[in-house]
């Protein structure tokens, strides 16, 4: 069967940005909002628990279709990227989302001035099982609150300061291009888009330094307006923080993650403590590259093993293979990614005009999801298939429970995503018919623990760094740099030297730019090892599917510790368990050492 790289838009809104479907739904939304406003004023702590039960009701449905409308909006200008109607969209919907806040916030104080006994009651009425643990953290984070008109300004503010911070390095994103020379001496005009997906694939190591060179400038040329949009996206965040009464930057982002400093530092430690072995088979990869030093665009680069020959895999066969090897843990894995193929859930043509990276969006009112990413045709994108359909089926098992139990925080977001990436890079080391082969899978399989232990350490000492050096002064282009360099030698343990260095990766790198989620980055770090964790304990399961999914359905229904503590039986706080973690990712690394001491004597 051949499946299109297309996705079907048109069944969420049909005709694209200037839908009136569209245009009908933001009616809706300003009406619903309107309404729950209204609702919400009325109730008090003499209101009838039926009354406050049916608001609920009516709330989870409005989020719902805030959800979903947003999704749209940010799938269509994913393949529209720098189209300005996006942005209208966006700022309907944001005005809304002011709306929103404050019914949410009105909300969260009715439930903190409610006697606890009441308060008891309440979440222990049949309906509410489901929802209890959310009403419990809207009660908590009522403390914060300031008065509804302080509440009201922030809000306002938020809409022209860190949003419009955030959507504006779109907009210097979107407008960026440059090029690169192949070997034969042919210069190729690129996207910046284009040129992240590309310059630590290309195979030719003059190639990539090139494009790298090139990638760097390029950077480096809007480096005063992102410098500008990076700062101001940190100050807005750290006034709402202060007013909030959030202690220091970090504490904000775990509790968004439901988790404890102390796992954060536990994790990060068990990363610090076994880097040797990132070190070793990085260097043994620059011998296998036929480069003196691993450099940044080196990190992933495809190498070149004599006697290997490389597969073609064509969109069909990676979707076929990744359906495959999901039915051999979870037939339900399997069908739901089935659906995804069938039915144009996912977006991976190659084309110019596309935004960068990739994502999994969630429509809770259809019950679907919606996935955009680029194949080219690498060992590695399947894999990518299949992490960001990991995301999709966990929503999938979280569609019949209420809206608020699918709002899981990003660490345990990126468990089932990363988990399902195992399963296709793991079935892709296992296919290889010769030596040769192996080494180039396990060295696609290892790009994923270069990240985790490395790139995204050296993002988290980063943005660390910024936040605190930002709570004095705003940080020029020059000392922003100065802070990554420092951030990319630490987290790779001394392995860069200056020229091998990414000084403007804060400027490229557009997680440092969300408005929403601050500090994005650990969580991926915490979500890989998690799922290696879960992916040991997936064999010594009887009925490994339901277990997961019972695990996936708790995600937003505890903190991080307790979820782990009540399915895996662990202590996150410990290194214990980080550690059995990395040792199955030593194991790879170990194989790879041992299989390629032939090509390197």
């Amino acid at each position: 069967m051949s499946y299109s790289q297309n996705w079907n838009l048109d069944k969420i809104f049909k005709g694209g940005i200037d839908s009136p479907e569209l245009t009908a739904k933001l009616d809706l939304l300003n009406k619903q909002i309107n309404q729950l406003k209204t609702t919400v004023v009325n109730l008090n702590v003499e209101s009838t628990n039926e009354e406050i039960i049916s608001f609920i009701d009516s709330l989870q449905v409005f989020t719902a279709g805030m959800q979903q409308t947003y999704s749209f909006v940010g799938s269509w200008s994913a393949v529209n990227y720098g189209d300005a109607r996006a942005n209208v969209k966006y700022d309907a919907l944001s005005k809304i989302s002011i709306e929103d806040s404050k019914v949410y916030q009105t909300f969260s104080k009715l439930l903190a001035s409610l006697p606890d006994e009441k308060f008891e009651k309440l979440i222990s009425e049949p309906n509410l099982q489901d929802v209890a643990f959310a009403l419990k953290e809207f009660r908590d984070h009522a403390k914060r609150l300031l008065d509804d008109s302080t509440e009201e300004i922030i809000s306002r503010l938020r809409n022209e300061g860190l949003k419009a911070w955030s959507s504006h390095y779109d907009t210097i994103a979107s407008g960026l291009s440059t090029s690169y020379t192949t070997k034969n001496g042919e210069v190729k005009n690129i996207s910046a888009g284009q040129a992240l997906n590309m310059y630590s694939s290309l195979k030719d190591n003059s190639e990539r330094a090139d494009l790298m060179k090139n990638y760097e400038q390029m950077w480096g040329e809007a480096e005063n307006l992102s410098a500008d949009t990076i700062n101001h996206i940190a100050g807005s965040r750290m006034v709402e923080q202060k007013v909030h009464g959030y202690k220091d930057h970090l504490e904000e982002p775990l509790e968004y993650n439901r988790m404890k400093k102390e796992t954060l530092d536990a994790m990060w430690g068990a990363v610090s403590d076994n880097k040797q072995m990132m070190i070793d088979y990085l260097n043994r990869k620059a011998k296998l590259l036929g480069v003196d030093k691993i450099q940044w665009q080196d990190q992933t680069a495809p190498i070149s093993i004599e006697g290997y020959e490389e597969r073609e895999l064509s969109y069909d066969d990676a979707a076929n293979f990744i359906v495959d090897n999901f039915r051999k843990y979870s037939p339900k894995m399997a069908e739901l990614a089935q659906t995804a193929f069938d039915n144009g859930w996912i977006e991976s043509e190659d084309r110019t005009g596309k935004q960068p990276g990739g994502f999994d969006t969630g429509l809770p009112e259809l019950k679907e999801d919606r996935i955009f990413l680029t194949f080219t045709g690498s060992v590695s994108d399947a894999a990518t298939i299949a992490h960001e359909l990991g995301h999709a089926f966990h929503s999938h098992v979280l569609y019949d429970l209420p809206v608020w139990r699918e709002n899981y925080a990003m660490n345990v977001a990126e468990t089932a995503s990363t988990f399902a990436e195992t399963i296709v890079n793991n079935a892709n080391v296992a296919s290889a018919k010769s030596d040769a082969e192996k080494i180039v899978l396990l060295d696609a399989k290892l790009e994923n623990a270069v990240a985790m232990f490395l790139n995204i350490h050296a993002r988290f000492l980063f943005e660390d760094a910024f936040y605190k050096a930002r709570k004095d002064a705003l940080q020029t282009p020059e000392q922003l740099n100065q802070l990554m360099i420092n951030a990319q030698k630490e987290a790779f343990a001394g392995l860069l030297d200056d020229k091998g260095v990414h000084p403007h990766f804060w400027t490229s790198k557009l997680h440092f730019f969300f408005d929403d989620v601050p500090f994005y980055n650990f969580p991926y770090t915490f979500g890989f090892l998690f799922s290696t964790g879960i992916f040991a304990w997936a064999s010594k399961q009887e009925n490994f599917e339901d277990a997961y999914i019972d695990l996936l359905r708790d995600t937003a229904n505890m903190t991080t510790e307790d979820l782990a503590k009540k399915h895996l039986g662990v202590d996150l706080t410990k290194k214990d368990f980080w550690n059995d973690s990395i040792a199955l990712v030593k194991k790879d690394i170990d194989e790879f050492i041992k299989l390629t001491d032939s090509y390197v004597e």
